[in-house]
């Protein structure tokens, strides 16, 4: 049956193909031992991603805690004694607790593009520090 295909025409002339390589490149040796370790490395990241939603509700919890029982004031009366002292635009805060001390921590973008921190404490709103360049131009007149 030929089925109108010609005929294969073969050779006895074939050269054999060279022996396989016994040694692997370095970069190979490389590549398989980051591909080993890479099931662990993903295992962590997952539990380091799954454990830091836990403690940020940890953090969350305890700051909700505090502003209920009248330790710490809530974070709207600290950005309205932001922005009766200053000009500009909050762009951070963060609440701390240094040496048992609650601490706002807030970011603010100055009129002059500037970026000044401010922090205050948590339980009076007092301006503890404030840092930043042109940050006394920022100052509200009393």
């Amino acid at each position: 049956m030929n089925h109108g295909l010609p005929a294969p025409v073969l050779s006895h002339s074939l050269t054999p193909l060279p022996p396989p390589i016994a040694t692997r490149s370095p970069r190979t040796g490389a590549l398989r031992r980051a591909a080993r370790l890479l099931p662990p490395v993903i295992g962590a990241l997952s539990l380091l991603l799954a454990v830091a939603p836990a403690h940020a509700d940890k953090d969350a919890d305890r700051a909700r805690a505090a502003v209920q029982s009248g330790e710490i004031l809530p974070l709207t009366r600290i950005l309205e004694t932001v922005s009766s002292q200053y000009a500009g635009d909050v762009i951070g805060v963060k609440l701390d607790r240094d040496d048992g001390a609650w601490q706002y921590e807030v970011k603010l973008l100055l009129p002059g593009g500037s970026v000044a921190k401010l922090e205050y404490d948590a339980r009076t709103a007092a301006l503890l520090k404030a840092k930043g360049r042109d940050i006394e131009q920022a100052r509200k007149k009393p």
